[in-house]
Parts: C-alpha cells; structure tokens; sequence
C-alpha cells in the first residue's frame, strides 16, 4: 500500500448487536468477507453465500471458529438463480430465525473494449450485478415486508464508475449505475414497510489477491488518483456498509454514499 499514513482498523461497537444479516460474495478477502467479520465484531449474526462453495465453506469455518458457531452460517447460492436465491433467504430465518439486514455484494467485473465485446460478456456481467442485486433485494423485501416491525436495512455494492465513464468498462458500469437506479427505486417502495435501502459506492478498495494479479504500473496509476494515494482497505468500505446497517443511518434510505473522493 502506498500513502502518508496507514488506517487505524477500529473494534466493534456493539453497533449490530441481535441483528441478522445475510452477505452475499462473502467469501473472499475482498469486501463481502470483511463485511461478515465486521458485522460479527459488532454483534450480528450472519449467514454468508458465495458461488464458490470450497472458499465459502473454509472462510464460514473460520469466522464460527472465532466468533462461534451459533452466529455463522454458509449457504452456496448462485445469485443468477432465483431458486438458490430463494433458498438462501428461507434458510436465513430457518438458520437464524429472522431477517434484520442484507448485504447485496456479489457483481463481477471485466474489461472489453465495447467494440469488441460480446453478447456473453455483457449479459453476464449485468446478471450477476444488476439482476443478482435484484433478485437478492426482492427476496428480502417479500420478507421484510411481512415482519413489518424488523426495521429492516439493505445495503448495495455500487461502485463510482455508476456515476464516470471508464474505458472498458461499458458492462460494469451499466450494471452499477443500474443497482443505483434500483436503490432508489426500491427505497421508495420500501419506506413504506419501514425497510431502508442505501448503497455503497467503493472506487479503488484491494486486498492481497488481487494486488498480486495487479501490474505494479497500473496499481500505481489507479492509487494516484486517489485523495489520499492510496488504494481502499476493504474493511474500510465495510465499516461504511456497517454505518447504513446501524441505527445511526435510521433517516438515510435511496443513498448512494460514496467511499473515495472519485465521485465524478
């Protein structure tokens, strides 16, 4: 990493404590991943998915080996099928009960030049990221909807090229300023039922697998343009995606809260 000065990781707060989250792409060491610890640090109880079964079922293991079994759970689920869409959030209150909080993260990236891009590579991107957010977000809201009390949260994963053109990534941000638009639309509709629904708009936030499949040239290119001149600790973005799940964002629903100074 580069910069002036490293961040300070702060310890939990008690901020989500009894709350039930379900996190999807929370497998990794990227943002899903630290957003289940960060929620465990602050009192939740998480059910975490991903589509790579072998890496959920070893992270799951870890984080119940740390903060007990009792408050982690793992389900596979393929964000592009509803039907392991829909088993993830029954098995969410089979699990845990209830449905307080979901963490719509899994979307999947690329770069192709529009001109050279196929029909697969735009289709797949939008239905991870767009129609997997979707599919995700109207699951939870048929829930959240019939617990009317629950106060409910949905937090997206958005990203700043939602809002600023980048070469290559015509799909990727298409599909981001697609979960924008559905943000706002769905905190609409939810306000009724008393659910929340804000996302998170990351721009550069890496972790040590992908700095290692990342050119020294083009890690330095994309960190200069960074306020601070460095790129964004995963567990900082959660921290923010924490701030939306808490009481202390109970006023904030059709956010998009960006997490970098790269707005425009």
């Amino acid at each position: 990493m580069t910069g002036v000065e490293s961040p300070v990781y702060e310890p939990g707060h008690g901020l989500l404590k009894g709350r039930t989250a379900v996190i999807t792409a929370a497998a990794g060491a990227g943002i899903g991943g630290a957003t289940a610890r960060r929620f465990l640090e602050e009192g939740a109880r998480v059910l975490i998915s991903d589509a790579h079964a072998r890496r959920l079922k070893e992270y799951g293991a870890e984080l119940a080996g740390e903060f007990g079994p009792e408050r982690v759970a793992a389900l596979p689920c393929d964000v592009t099928d509803d039907a392991q869409v829909q088993a993830l959030f029954e098995a969410a209150l089979r699990e845990h009960g209830r449905l307080d909080v979901v963490v719509n993260n899994a979307g999947l990236g690329g770069t192709s030049a529009l001109v050279d891009m196929t029909d697969e590579q735009w289709t797949r991107v939008l239905d991870v990221t767009l129609n997997g957010t979707f599919r995700c977000t109207r699951a939870a809201l048929r829930l959240m909807r019939d617990a009317r009390d629950s106060g409910g949260v949905i937090v997206n994963n958005a990203s700043v090229v939602g809002w600023r053109a980048q070469a290559g990534q015509a799909h990727y941000a298409a599909a981001k300023a697609g979960v924008m638009a559905l943000t706002r639309c769905a905190a609409l509709e939810a306000a009724e039922y008393g659910v929340r629904v804000n996302a998170v708009a990351p721009s550069l936030a890496m972790h040590p697998h992908l700095v290692k499949v990342t050119s020294a040239e083009l890690l330095e290119e994309l960190t200069a343009r960074e306020a601070f001149g460095r790129y964004a600790e995963p567990w900082e973005v959660a921290n923010v995606i924490v701030f939306l799940a808490s009481g202390y964002s109970s006023y904030m629903t059709g956010e998009v809260v960006a997490v970098s100074s790269q707005h425009v």
